[in-house]
């Protein structure tokens, strides 16, 4: 004799999640590494020249760099609070406080990338 059993269509936001987390670790793992050579070695030890204070401005001003500076800091951001979240609950086995570590990573992304934003969105015009 079969039981019928209710299956129930939930959705999850694993998904998602795991999406942001390939995706921010790619753009990171790209883009990180040739920013930090640039304005942390290349510029300041006279590698290569570094552009002047009105150029550099004048890219940050364009929207399309604000747009991929915006995307890789949300990106890079939810990729860490999704490996972070992993590494607490199941690395250092906190499954009980799952809620409490859910909200804060993820909301840790959320405030970063809305703070991102508004840097961005300050940038004289």
């Amino acid at each position: 004799m079969t039981t019928n059993k209710m299956k129930t269509n939930k959705m999850s936001l694993e998904p998602l999640v795991w999406l942001l987390f390939g995706i921010g670790g790619m753009a990171a793992a790209l883009l990180v590494p040739v920013l930090l050579f640039l304005f942390g070695l290349a510029f300041p030890l006279d590698w290569i020249p570094a552009p002047d204070h009105a150029h550099l401005l004048a890219v940050l001003r364009h929207p399309v760099t604000r747009l991929v500076l915006f995307g890789l800091c949300v990106l890079a951001l939810f990729h860490w609070a999704h490996r972070f979240r992993y590494t607490l609950e199941h690395g250092l086995r906190l499954e009980q406080f799952s809620t409490l570590i859910i909200a804060v990573c993820y909301g840790g992304a959320v405030i970063g990338s809305g703070t991102a934003a508004y840097l961005l969105l300050r940038v004289p015009s």
